[in-house]
């Protein structure tokens, strides 16, 4: 795949990327464990033939002066019912209302539905998640677009070299009771969170349970 790169003019946001020396200790990337994800983070050949840089993922605006500030992050949105859903402000609220734990939010497809609902994986190895106040908290703290319509509770969770949840692996699994063994539960019309068993998901691929 050929990428093509561009330095940003002042006030216009771009993707920072981070230029890897490797004989010099603290211009190395050391990458994730899974070696086939770190060399999708590393982009060659940017300005001059032979050079190479890690993609942090932080979207960064530079003043007029050089002084950099933090925009957003690429790939962590989502559009469901013709909004745009920020995963990291979901996250947060999530996190909050299930008594800050561990939490990721991704957008996963439904079946003959536009767009990407939200999904949120809560660790939650002792089961001690309460749904019915998740449920009941996000809507005061959510609009309706951003709020999860599906909820995995993790027995365990795989991490990044950096400590990070495996968003991309969990979002590939979506809510398909058949491949993951967590308890996942879907938003219903009530606005609780209910079991979200095989029946169900059936259901929700022929479109007779809709969101």
């Amino acid at each position: 795949m050929f990428i093509s790169f561009q330095l940003c003019k002042p006030n216009e946001p771009g993707v920072f990327i981070g230029k890897i020396l490797p004989n010099n200790p603290s211009r190395a990337f050391l990458g994730y464990v899974d070696k086939g994800a770190s060399e999708k983070k590393i982009v060659r050949d940017i300005f001059k033939k032979g050079d190479a840089a890690f993609l942090s993922g932080d979207l960064l605006v530079a003043d007029e002066r050089g002084n950099l500030y933090f925009k957003d992050r690429t790939g962590d949105t989502f559009r469901w019912k013709g909004e745009n859903v920020s995963t990291s402000e979901v996250e947060a609220e999530v996190s909050n209302a299930a008594g800050y734990r561990d939490t990721v939010v991704y957008g996963v497809e439904i079946p003959n539905m536009e767009g990407r609902a939200g999904m949120a994986a809560i660790l939650d190895p002792e089961s001690q998640v309460d749904l019915t106040k998740l449920a009941d908290t996000l809507k005061e703290t959510l609009p309706s677009y951003a709020r999860p319509m599906f909820v995995r509770l993790l027995n365990k969770v795989d991490m990044t070299g950096t400590y990070k949840l495996k968003k991309l692996d969990l979002q590939k699994e979506a809510f398909d009771p058949n491949v993951i063994e967590d308890s996942l539960f879907y938003l219903t019309p009530k606005g609780q969170y209910e079991k979200l068993s095989k029946e169900v998901f059936e259901q929700i691929k022929r479109g007779e349970i809709r969101f």
